[in-house]
């Protein structure tokens, strides 16, 4: 990028009789942050010149003297010859005074009836209900991923986990659903808040509307707004909208924060229930035999980093009164590294679901371990007629047993399972069988492996 340091006449020194001092200037400067949004900026600016012609105000050639000034400046800046200055403070008066240099003063009536701050309001909308559809758009690309290997994997035992403790045998592939399960709401809370932020403030100027016959509802028109905002004082100093973005975004990382956790986890020598892809890994500089999950647990740690974002928004709203304050200038910075984040954790969470190398033998062992299938044989009790808290201690006394002899339910022999309960026939074994206990619990939601696949299907058609 290329910035200009030089004293330039700025839009508002009419009230003034000295300069800027220039350590403020660069202080007080947003433009090296929110150049960012110089695409929403000219596509606002374009749709308010054109609802000035539409209501008369500008004539229709000076309205094409405009568009076509403002379309040739994001050009320049697409190439990179545009010389950002740190004097013009912010990316809205940059652009402003490169259109007034190129069409000279018809650029000037370019901002008749807004202010900045309706203006910056609009493009953060702009700019946010974009980037909301292509993190909704990886979010879909990483579902797809999970409903893939869920499919391919409907019939892999593993331990399921209470407590981190083996507690009843699941397949990965119902495991990965429920990852997705979490995923597809947040896709709903994302949907949610792009309703909401699709309000129009442009038209309510500095605070209080303006003077001219503005036509609010063309603009929104032409920009594609659902409405327009109802309130000026509330439009120029709302940023709900960012707020709620950022906490589902920190929701979000959340859950991607627990799933690298998982694959940290289950990536370990002491799980071995999977291998990551030597693409999403790294080496020790010192230890040559290691290979490290960086990925997963680099995006669990920039969740903190998004959580930081959104108490910094909250605290930066806490205490202001209405409209517009200074203070907002900073709601651009934690907004945009939220965006980044979000979409570089959800990209690299999409790309690598896929490579997952799954160990089959190693997850079903694990599975045979720690009695999971204890709650099977209560169930079994229950269903000879013995009441569930009295099954529930026959078990234990069962397990007791194993524990105190080495060894797990299914190799206890039918005489001493009568000991414990003379309810107890030869049909026990059956239900003491890892795949025995997953095909159990064939109904909506449950582990089955045809329950597996009937959910992957559903998953698809929600996408």
């Amino acid at each position: 990028m290329i910035y200009i340091f030089m004293s330039i006449e700025k839009p508002w020194t009419g009230r003034f009789t000295a300069p800027t001092d220039a350590f403020v200037e660069a202080f007080t400067a947003s433009v090296s942050f929110d150049q960012r949004l110089y695409q929403y900026d000219i596509m606002g600016s374009i749709a308010h010149a054109r609802m000035l012609a539409h209501v008369g105000v500008l004539t229709e050639p000076e309205c094409t003297q405009i568009v076509e000034g403002l379309t040739e400046i994001e050009q320049e800046i697409k190439r990179e010859a545009f010389e950002w200055s740190i004097a013009l403070e912010d990316v809205h008066m940059n652009i402003e005074s490169r259109l007034t240099q190129k069409i000279g003063a018809v650029g000037k009536k370019l901002h008749t009836g807004r202010s900045r701050n309706d203006q910056v309001a609009t493009d953060i909308r702009l700019y946010l209900r974009d980037e909301i559809e292509l993190i909704r758009s990886e979010l879909t690309r990483l579902l797809t991923a999970l409903a893939d290997v869920a499919e391919r994997e409907a019939e892999t035992l593993m331990p399921g986990f209470t407590h981190l403790q083996s507690a009843q045998p699941t397949t990965f592939g119902h495991h990965l659903l429920a990852w997705s399960e979490m995923l597809l709401r947040d896709r709903l809370r994302l949907q949610d808040c792009r309703k909401r932020l699709n309000s129009m403030p442009l038209g309510a100027a500095a605070l209080a509307g303006t003077s001219y016959p503005i036509d609010r509802h063309y603009a929104a028109e032409l920009l594609g707004f659902e409405s327009i905002a109802e309130n000026s004082l509330d439009a120029v100093s709302d940023r709900d909208f960012a707020i709620e973005f950022t906490a589902a975004a920190a929701i979000l990382m959340m859950h991607l924060s627990r799933f690298s956790e998982e694959l940290i986890l289950w990536s370990s020598a002491q799980f071995n229930f999977i291998e990551l892809s030597d693409a999403f890994c790294t080496g020790s500089s010192i230890m040559p035999q290691k290979k490290n999950p960086d990925v997963p647990e680099l995006v669990r740690g920039k969740t903190g980093r998004v959580y930081g974002h959104l108490t910094s928004l909250l605290t930066l709203m806490k205490s202001q009164p209405l409209a517009y304050n200074k203070d907002n200038q900073e709601d651009k910075e934690p907004l945009f590294d939220t965006v980044d984040t979000l979409k570089g954790s959800l990209r690299v969470f999409a790309d690598m679901i896929p490579t997952l190398q799954v160990q089959r033998d190693q997850m079903r062992a694990a599975a045979q371990r720690g009695f999971s299938t204890a709650t099977d044989l209560a169930d079994y009790l229950v269903r000879k007629g013995v009441a569930f808290r009295d099954a529930h201690e026959i078990v234990g006394k069962a397990v007791r047993h194993c524990i105190d002899n080495g060894c797990e339910l299914e190799a206890l022999s039918l005489e001493l399972f009568q000991e414990f309960s003379p309810q107890i026939e030869d049909d026990v074994y059956e239900i003491l069988t890892l795949d025995g206990s997953i095909n159990a619990r064939n109904h909506i939601g449950g582990t089955a492996p045809r329950q597996v696949r009937a959910a992957v299907k559903r998953l698809r058609g929600r996408l």
